[in-house]
C-alpha cells in the first residue's frame, strides 16, 4: 500500500510527465514574464491573461528538472480562474511552505496588490488551501531544489506586477 509519500511523488511524477496549461498566449492581451534559475538552467515563461480582477487564462513554457516543471503546471492549474488576491495569497502560502527560516521575505508582491494584508492575522493567506501542492513539501528538504520549486511561483509574481503595471 503506498505511504503519502508516494501518492505525493506520483503527483509530481504525473505533472512532470503530462504538464497542464503548457503553451503560449498572445501578447497582449496577455501579459508574458520570464524566469531562470542560473544555478541549474530551468527556465520557466508565463503567460498570463488577467480579466478585471481574476486570472483568465495561464499557460506556461520552459524547460528544466522534474521539480520545477511539475511546480509550474500544479501552479496554472491552481491560480486559473482564481480571484488576483486570492492568487497572491497562495503565492505566499506557497513560498511560506518553501521556506526553510523566517528570513524569507514575503511582503515583496504586496505594493500591487488590492487587498490589505495584516501580516500578523493573515486570514486570506490562511484560507487559502494549498491541495495537491502540498506534495511539493518534501523538497524542503534539499535546499539545493527549493529555487526549482519557487520559479515559477517568482515569475508568476513578476507576471502579475506587470499586468498590474499595463492596467
Amino acid at each position: 500500500m503506498p505511504g503519502l509519500e508516494d501518492l505525493y511523488r506520483e503527483i509530481i511524477l504525473d505533472h512532470y510527465r503530462t504538464p497542464r496549461n503548457r503553451g503560449e498566449l498572445p501578447t497582449p492581451p496577455a501579459v508574458m514574464a520570464e524566469g531562470h534559475n542560473p544555478l541549474c538552467g530551468d527556465e520557466i515563461t508565463i503567460y498570463l491573461l488577467v480579466d478585471g480582477e481574476t486570472v483568465d487564462d495561464v499557460k506556461v513554457s520552459g524547460q528544466g528538472c522534474s521539480i520545477s516543471q511539475s511546480s509550474a503546471s500544479m501552479m496554472s492549474q491552481a491560480v486559473k480562474g482564481k480571484p488576483i488576491g486570492q492568487v497572491r495569497a497562495l503565492i505566499r502560502r506557497f513560498l511560506s511552505m518553501m521556506s526553510t527560516d523566517d528570513t524569507t521575505d514575503d511582503t515583496t508582491d504586496d505594493t500591487t496588490d488590492d487587498t490589505t494584508i495584516d501580516r500578523t492575522n493573515d486570514t486570506i493567506g490562511a484560507a487559502v488551501g494549498l491541495g495537491d501542492l502540498e506534495a511539493l513539501q518534501g523538497v524542503v528538504k534539499f535546499p539545493v531544489r527549493i529555487k526549482c520549486a519557487t520559479l515559477a511561483w517568482h515569475t508568476l509574481r513578476q507576471a502579475l506586477n506587470e499586468a498590474d503595471t499595463n492596467s
